[in-house]
């Protein structure tokens, strides 16, 4: 008896305690000036496989959307006739070095001869004639038998590189004809994106050396690893194309859009960090912490977003103000 209300008395006794808010203090920052441009994604390697002969597609492997490793067969054409002319080959060069082992023979049985005087020079210089000409012959032949044998190779579709298939063009049963395009693919590792930028930003741009890509549907900006400014404009738009690597998990495909964020300076702003900030419907509005720690709901104009987490406040909120790093949990609070 005396074990629960003790217990009970601790239960009386405890009051749980609320968590504080998180808290930033409004206030001007250096924050680094951009340049914003929409960007497109692309694939640095991106190849299409076709037929280098002709042939029934008689076997497909992968589909679109699948990985492929480097070396695994895609498709296969059906080799029937490329067999079928290795095997001619192969005769035809049998048949030659037979005949080629015959005229070696005579040629070296009339040397003997023509030392001999049993023969002329005449007879020794046709037999000659004959044996190189043998040796050619097998030549030539050993020679399309090679490109038999490699035009027969040509029937299994391999990929040249891991990749993803993003497109097929071909199904099981349809006719492959030299050129034809099979199947497109791109290494998913390896991807940029390409934007346009004015000519007016382009050397702030090349000293600053620095870039960060935005995704849709990602709240944090990507930082590019490398970035590539052509030597030249294009002459419509008088506008530089600049290529941002971007990292292996950015979960981009090619043709997708992004948007390119290049530093071109630091600036000094009043800023706010864009998790603070609270959107319902039109509404854009922070949660004010004053003295007495009750939150308040205020409407904001805002402006530009910045790297690392910041957006420009306009109007709403002044210098030295402390607003809610989380407003749902300060409207909660409330």
């Amino acid at each position: 008896m005396n074990k629960w209300l003790t217990l009970l008395a601790i239960g009386i006794s405890y009051t749980a305690q609320a968590e504080p808010l998180k808290v930033t203090t409004v206030a001007y920052r250096e924050v680094e000036a951009t340049y914003d441009s929409l960007a497109t994604a692309e694939a640095e390697r991106q190849s299409t496989v076709s037929a280098q002969m002709a042939g029934r597609i008689v076997e497909i492997n992968f589909r679109v959307g699948e990985r492929v490793q480097q070396g695994q067969v895609i498709m296969r054409i059906d080799p029937t006739a490329a067999n079928q002319d290795v095997a001619g080959m192969k005769a035809r060069v049998h048949e030659a070095e037979v005949q080629l082992e015959n005229t070696q023979k005579q040629y070296i049985r009339l040397k003997d001869l023509f030392k001999q005087q049993y023969v002329s020079q005449s007879q020794l210089d046709k037999a000659e004639a004959d044996f190189k000409s043998a040796q050619a012959q097998v030549n030539t032949l050993k020679a399309g038998l090679g490109q038999s044998s490699t035009q027969r190779n040509f029937a299994t579709i391999t990929a040249p590189y891991s990749g993803v298939m993003s497109a097929l063009y071909v199904e099981v049963g349809e006719m492959a004809v030299a050129g034809k395009a099979l199947a497109t693919g791109y290494d998913p590792s390896n991807l940029r994106v390409t934007a346009q930028v004015p000519q007016t930003y382009i050397e702030a741009v090349r000293s600053n050396q620095k870039a960060y890509i935005e995704i849709a549907g990602q709240r944090d900006w990507l930082t590019t690893s490398s970035m590539t400014i052509l030597p030249s404009a294009d002459p419509r738009t008088h506008s530089t194309e600049i290529r941002l690597r971007l990292p292996s998990n950015s979960a981009l495909a090619p043709n997708q859009l992004a948007r390119a964020h290049f530093v071109t300076g630091i600036e000094r702003r009043l800023v706010v960090p864009v998790s603070s900030i609270l959107r319902r419907s039109e509404l854009t509005a922070v949660y004010v912490i004053p003295a007495n720690n009750k939150a308040q709901l205020r409407q904001v104009r805002i402006g530009k977003t910045l790297a690392n987490g910041w957006i420009e406040v306009l109007a709403g909120v002044n210098v030295g103000e402390r607003i809610a790093l989380e407003p749902i949990a300060a409207g909660l609070g409330n």
